[in-house]
C-alpha cells in the first residue's frame, strides 16, 4: 500500500515538479446521507488536511442528492469524492474519462465490503420483508448503491414480487437519502426501508460504520427502537474517485493523503468513513465491474 503510494509520488515528483500550482484550489464533494451541515462538519478536518497539503484553498460541497456530486465530477467543478458503487458506475458509464477510483474504506476486520439493510420500527410488529406487504416501503437516492440498485434487484428476486407501488408493497417512494429514511422510518413516516452499514459490531451502536452509526452519533434514533428485517449480500464500498484531469502530483498528494488518515488522525478517518474502519487502501476500476453491469441492465 505505501510502496505504491511513493511510487507515484516519485514518478509525478519528477514529472511534474511544480504541478500543484496549476490548481488554484480543490473542491471536495460530499454525498447525501446526513443533512448538508453535517457532512460539512464532519469534513471540515479533511479541508484542513487538504489546504496543508496542496497549499491552495479547499472548497467543500454538500449537493441535496448524489446526483449533485456525479454531474459536478462530470462537469469539472468537483475534484474529489467518496461515491458510492453504483455513484461511481453512473460516473464511469457517462464519461469513462471522468473520474480514477484511488481508494476504498475498510472495514475493522479487514475487508471492504457492506450490506444494504433493511429496517423498521422494533413496535411496528414487522419482522422481514413479507410483514411489508401492503404497506409503505422507502428507498434512499436513485443513485445509491445501498439504498436504491441492490435491493431493487436484490429484494424481487428473492421473494418473488416487484417494486411498483401498488404491486406487493402499498406504496414505494424516494426518500431523498439515507438519514431521511431513517428519520422517516424512525417516525412512522414510513413502515420500512433500506439504508447501508457494514453490518460489524453491534446493533446497538448502528453497527461499526455506515448511515446507521452516523443516526445514532448524531442522536437521531435509538437503535433499540429498530429492527432490521433483511440484509442484502455483500456490496463492494464505494470508491473515493479524482477527477483524471488533476495534474498527477495533486492526484498522488490527496491519495498520500486519504491512504495514511488512520496513522495521522484517527478522529478525522472516523468522522470521513462514516464510523469504526481501519482507513482507506488503494482499489482499482476492475473491482467495480459487477456493479457497473449492475446499473448498466437497470438503465435498459
Amino acid at each position: 500500500m505505501k510502496t505504491l503510494i511513493a511510487v507515484i509520488l516519485a514518478t509525478t515528483a519528477l514529472v511534474t515538479p511544480a504541478a500543484a500550482e496549476e490548481i488554484k484550489e480543490f473542491r471536495i464533494g460530499i454525498l447525501g446521507g446526513e443533512n448538508a451541515q453535517d457532512r460539512m462538519n464532519s469534513h471540515e478536518c479533511l479541508k484542513k488536511h487538504t489546504e496543508e497539503a496542496l497549499g491552495v484553498p479547499t472548497r467543500l460541497f454538500a449537493p441535496a442528492d448524489y446526483n449533485g456530486v456525479i454531474q459536478g465530477l462530470l462537469g469539472g467543478t468537483i475534484d474529489m469524492a467518496w461515491l458510492g458503487a453504483s455513484g461511481y458506475a453512473k460516473t464511469y458509464l457517462d464519461d469513462p474519462d471522468a473520474v480514477e477510483p484511488v481508494l476504498v474504506k475498510i472495514n475493522v476486520d479487514g475487508s471492504y465490503g457492506y450490506h444494504s439493510i433493511g429496517f423498521a420500527r422494533k413496535d411496528s410488529g414487522i419482522t422481514r420483508i413479507e410483514d411489508l406487504k401492503g404497506k409503505k416501503f422507502g428507498f434512499g437516492d436513485p443513485n445509491s448503491t445501498s439504498g436504491y440498485l441492490i435491493p431493487s434487484i436484490e429484494i424481487p428476486a428473492q421473494f418473488g414480487v416487484t417494486m411498483n407501488s401498488g404491486d406487493y408493497f402499498g406504496e414505494v417512494a424516494f426518500t431523498g437519502g439515507h438519514e431521511q429514511t431513517i428519520v422517516a422510518v424512525n417516525n412512522g413516516d414510513i413502515d420500512g426501508g433500506v439504508t447501508w452499514a457494514d453490518g460489524q459490531g453491534t446493533w446497538e451502536d448502528g453497527y461499526n460504520s455506515g448511515a446507521l452509526r452516523k443516526a445514532v452519533d448524531a442522536g437521531l434514533v435509538d437503535m433499540n427502537d429498530l429492527v432490521e428485517i433483511w440484509r442484502s449480500k455483500p456490496i463492494p464500498e464505494g470508491p473515493v474517485v479524482l477527477r483524471k484531469s488533476l495534474p498527477a502530483e495533486v492526484k498522488a498528494k490527496m491519495t498520500a493523503l486519504i491512504d495514511g488518515m488512520y496513522e495521522s488522525d484517527r478522529d478525522c478517518t472516523y468522522n470521513i468513513s462514516a464510523g469504526e474502519s481501519l482507513g482507506f487502501d488503494p482499489i482499482t476500476h476492475d473491482a467495480y465491474l459487477s456493479i457497473i453491469a449492475a446499473r448498466r441492465a437497470k438503465s435498459q
